[in-house]
């Protein structure tokens, strides 16, 4: 699909001009859709630019076929093809991608990210904006990764508490071979805060709100200083209801001057014009690949999905085979199998109850018990926590790996049922109101009812956080039993949650308050636990009792 914008140009030297203003000035003979070159352009040709952008690629580095089922994906490989393409056209080329391309898949994660920056090296990328997953891997690595890569990381909104100035570039200036300088600035979602562990985040401020729109207008204004022609934000905010005022569109309704956004965060195929201003997203995985050419003056864009497109850049597909092949030897190890599909849809896990859930919880809870040798009365994990359903049939490290990126430490915490319930009313507070959280409690040994008719009541908001407490812990949430015993807000249960939750990350602030006070014991990573409750308790196949949730949270709803 291709979508021809005529409503702005770009003009060498004078940012963006309204339609009538560019038209005024051109030529009669300029073709359909196209504006002819104006005085402004008298110092050299019209600019000839290709902007080729991915975001939230994740780790899908590698060719996926369509297939009835499913559709299916790019190889990075492609990115570096469709440059040349444009290169041998006569095109300046910036290729860019704004955020979470290290974690999320065993390709990339089995190196910490190293492999996603070597490709992205091999792909010819010029510019990243950060994304929440780059900080998955910690601060440590995050600097590693840096060093690797063979272009600049940026975000403007992301603060060193101890100093306040910017962790990363905020922006950097490209100059083209005519002259033409493009000035790029990144934006992170601030959500990153509680989507990140909040352990590894303890370093950081993000600007916000009013702060962030004004940091914003700072690297336009900042950029038109250096000469900036062109202003691109390229930006991991995306425009969740979640994280308003913390998006894109409201960036855009409050700074001036920005000419192009590319975007990501959300996962969502955006292709609109907000006040006259291309703002697009690719979606996710590398399904489809976005560019935006500027020529003669006219900004057209194009998102080149999956099956339209064959080229490959030999060399970077060589990289991604000989990773590939390194990391399926090491994943194609068989655990255990299923008679059935395990649901690991990230859309269910976020709102319901599932299967997969169910197990993963009934795994991590039996890892602790045997970590601790003392009784563990429940489990609690985010549902985002999960991220793939995995089908019947065979069980690998592979899929369990994927089913688990986030390599979580499980931990075994002491917590009040007081603590526990507000925990849970935190975590199911968008239930009912038609937007999904990752904070959506997957349990085990306990049994609790979720009335979504009754409104989430807030508090104050969670340190550090874009979450607001329950101010009527219990309202929405009623918790029947813990372990085996009746629920009791004054009794201290131990409880099996991973280290993200426990140091308060997405709505948990109350794990935190737990863990403050009694530090955790620490057990194993989570795919760990996954791994010996398949091959233990389970002697390899997982049984009939997980074919359907087990009914551990009720939801009533209108």
């Amino acid at each position: 699909m291709q979508t021809h914008i005529t409503r702005r140009f770009f003009v060498k030297g004078t940012g963006l001009l309204t339609a009538a203003a560019a038209l005024a000035a051109c030529s009669t003979d300029a073709g359909p859709g196209q504006a002819a070159a104006t005085d402004s352009f008298a110092e050299g040709a019209s600019p000839l630019l290709a902007i080729i952008h991915t975001n939230d690629t994740h780790g899908h580095d590698v060719e996926v076929k369509a297939t009835e089922k499913a559709a299916g994906n790019f190889s990075m490989a492609a990115v570096p093809a469709l440059k040349k393409d444009y290169e041998d056209k006569g095109y300046d080329v910036l290729v860019l991608d704004a955020g979470d391309a290290t974690q999320g898949n065993p390709l990339v994660d089995n190196s910490l990210g190293e492999s996603a920056i070597a490709f992205m090296n091999a792909s010819g990328y010029d510019l990243m904006c950060l994304g929440n997953h780059e900080f998955d891997h910690g601060n440590e690595n995050l600097k590693k990764l840096e060093g690797m890569a063979e272009f600049p990381f940026v975000s403007a909104n992301i603060r060193l508490k101890e100093t306040g100035e910017t962790r990363f570039a905020p922006s950097k200036l490209f100059e083209l071979a005519d002259g033409t300088k493009v000035g790029v600035f990144g934006l992170t979602t601030p959500a990153t805060l509680t989507t990140a562990n909040p352990a590894i985040m303890a370093p950081y401020d993000f600007l916000t709100d009013d702060d962030l729109f004004a940091c914003a207008q700072e690297q336009v204004d900042d950029l038109r200083k250096q000469g900036a022609d062109l202003v691109v934000l390229l930006s991991h905010l995306g425009n969740l209801e979640t994280v308003f005022p913390n998006t894109s569109k409201e960036v855009l309704s409050h700074v001036t001057g920005i000419d192009l956004v590319i975007d990501g965060h959300d996962h969502w195929l955006v292709e609109e014009e907000v006040d006259g201003i291309l703002l697009l997203e690719t979606g996710c995985y590398m399904k489809n690949i976005g560019v935006v050419v500027i020529d003669a003056g006219v900004p057209t864009h194009e998102m080149v999905a999956y099956g339209t497109y064959d080229g490959i850049d030999a060399a970077t597909q060589a990289v991604i085979d000989e990773t590939k092949a390194t990391v399926d030897k090491e994943l194609s190890v068989v655990f255990a199998s299923t008679p059935f599909l395990l649901d690991g849809e990230i859309e269910h896990l976020k709102c319901q109850e599932t299967n997969l859930g169910d197990l993963f919880c009934d795994a991590i809870l039996y890892d602790a018990e045997q970590s601790t040798g003392s009784t563990v009365d429940a489990a609690v994990v985010n549902g985002s926590s999960l991220r793939f359903p995995i089908e019947a049939g065979d069980i690998t490290l592979g899929d369990i790996k994927t089913v688990a990126p986030f390599s979580s430490q499980i931990m075994a915490l002491k917590i009040t049922g007081a603590q526990l319930l507000e925990a849970l009313e935190a975590a199911c507070q968008m239930v009912g109101t038609g937007n999904k959280i990752g904070a959506f409690p997957q349990v085990s040994g306990i049994v609790f009812t979720l009335n979504a008719t009754v409104p989430y009541k807030e508090g104050e908001k969670y340190p550090n956080s874009i979450f607001a407490s329950p101010a009527a812990p219990g309202a929405r949430v009623t918790i029947h039993t813990v372990g085996d015993a009746d629920f009791d807000e004054s009794e201290t249960y131990t409880i099996a949650t991973t280290d993200f939750l426990a140091s308060g990350g997405d709505t948990y602030h109350a794990f935190k308050d737990a863990a403050d006070i009694t530090p955790p014991v620490v057990c194993d990573f989570d795919y760990e636990a996954f791994t010996s409750y398949l091959i233990g308790p389970l002697d390899h196949e997982v049984d009939e009792r997980y074919r359907e949730p087990q009914d551990r949270i009720t939801i009533i709803e209108e």
